[in-house]
């Protein structure tokens, strides 16, 4: 399909989804720019003022461990904050050269568990431990850390035998950027001023805006397209026979439909079975199952848009396999400590 066709095909597509559909994406696509852009601002200014050293005090300890240059602590400090922010900074040090993509994916599998940790505080705490009390929600926040915190310490190893100080991370130091993180001054030249340096920051942060903001809204205008046709319920027919092979109850299925679709209100569906016919261990692991089948399918709709309109098709499509398996490995292993007698 040549691409006119294609685009043709797409406006089509999008002429026959409803409006308030479109307006969704826009508000998403919109949301997601005002962090990048914030991400990307914060990246641009560490660099260009010489931060990286100040943060480096704090995140040295996980990023030299994996190989990673001192940059990298700012983006991984900055995701507890916003995990979109994060992702828009170690954007930037990829596009200047300071990561290589071996590097990048090493870094992006670190940030898993500090973009956990906002959730703590803006999800798991004020809602979802009072729907499943106090026992069964600290172990399903204990399990989804432990998870988390894995990924995260596998990115460490993964950077420490793939990586090297030397190798992956551009050359020695990227062009225009001084030893210390600041910029790099010639010896003809007048040092720039304070304010000089912020414009060129906003100005960085404008480029990559521009060539990241038509990429997210064609691909999440496409998902949009595809999804409002899908039924997600389709996706829970595998939830009986996983949740039989576990050993789960037999109502386990019917709250993996309903906790794939909203986590909130799986746990209000499940909160009063248990103990009968849940015991905390089986609640857990029921929702875990459920987080798979979400996982899935927020991967397409969200996950995959994001990825590709941050990184680009390619490199998006290398982000999200990581993640993906990385995710499922570690939730898999939950599984087992949780039903394992």
């Amino acid at each position: 399909m040549t691409l006119p066709v294609a685009l043709v095909t797409l406006q089509a597509g999008i002429e026959s989804v409803p409006l308030d559909l479109l307006v969704s994406v826009l508000r998403r696509v919109l949301s997601i720019l005002v962090f990048i852009g914030i991400g990307l601002t914060l990246a641009n200014l560490a660099v260009e003022f010489g931060l990286v050293e100040y943060v480096a005090v704090f995140s040295r300890p996980l990023t030299a461990p994996a190989n990673l240059p001192d940059e990298v602590g700012t983006a991984i400090l900055s995701t507890a904050a916003s995990p979109t922010a994060g992702y828009g900074m170690l954007a930037e040090f990829r596009e200047e050269g300071i990561l290589g993509d071996r590097a990048t994916l090493v870094a992006v599998t670190i940030n898993t568990f500090f973009g956990f940790v906002q959730h703590i505080f803006t999800f798991y705490v004020p809602v979802l431990i009072p729907i499943l009390g106090l026992r069964v929600g600290l172990l399903y926040v204990g399990s989804r850390a432990a998870i988390s915190l894995g990924i995260t310490l596998t990115g460490i190893v993964a950077g420490a035998v793939l990586l090297s100080p030397a190798d992956d991370a551009a050359d020695d130091t990227p062009e225009g950027v001084a030893s210390d993180g600041g910029p790099g001054v010639d010896d003809d030249e007048e040092p720039r001023t304070r304010r000089e340096t912020v414009v060129d920051a906003l100005l960085s942060t404008r480029d990559k805006l521009r060539d990241i903001a038509p990429r997210l809204v064609l691909v999440y205008t496409v998902v949009t397209v595809l999804t409002a046709s899908v039924d997600i319920s389709q996706f829970t027919v595998v939830a009986e026979p996983v949740t039989g092979l576990l050993g789960l109850p037999g109502e386990a299925a019917a709250v993996v439909a309903v906790f794939a679709i909203d986590t909130t209100s799986g746990a209000a569906f499940i909160a009063p079975m248990l103990g009968d016919p849940f015991t905390p261990e089986a609640a857990v692991a029921t929702m875990l199952v459920g987080g798979i089948v979400s996982f899935a399918f927020s991967t397409f709709k969200r996950s995959i848009p994001f990825q590709f309109g941050i990184w680009g098709p390619e490199f998006g499509t290398k982000v999200v396999v990581v993640n993906t398996v990385l995710k499922v490995v570690f939730i898999a292993a939950a599984l087992a400590v949780l039903l394992v007698p």
